[in-house]
């Protein structure tokens, strides 16, 4: 079950690296958006985080989601942040997040499970 974790990263780090050597500009400068706006700022790195994945879950985007949620992990925020986190994401994005939801739920126990 652990290798959902390390497949979803290989996955994500090669296909990155495809894209951005194409030296597309305009791609480029979405990745250094991303980036920076995702540093600490008038909110910490915790919180937006949070915010990130509120607003994957709201949109539907399980690699968005599985993103947050490592970051979540690696920033120390807790099983009950996160959760409660995606509990307002569910009431907001409405029962069509619960597939969402479920595979979140699943991916932070092997988050979890890896540090173990």
């Amino acid at each position: 079950m652990s290798d959902i974790v390390d497949e979803f990263n290989a996955y994500r780090e090669r296909m990155n690296d495809k894209i951005l050597s194409d030296n597309n500009k305009v791609i480029k400068r979405i990745f250094n958006l991303d980036t920076n706006a995702f540093m600490e700022g008038a909110l910490d790195v915790k919180t937006k985080e949070l915010l990130g994945l509120v607003a994957s879950a709201v949109l539907r985007c399980d690699d968005c989601v599985r993103y947050h949620l490592e970051t979540c992990h690696k920033e120390g925020l807790s099983k009950e942040q996160v959760m409660e986190s995606l509990s307002i994401a569910t009431l907001v994005g409405g029962t069509i997040v619960i597939p969402h939801l479920r595979r979140a739920y699943e991916y932070w126990e092997v988050l979890e499970s890896k540090n173990s």
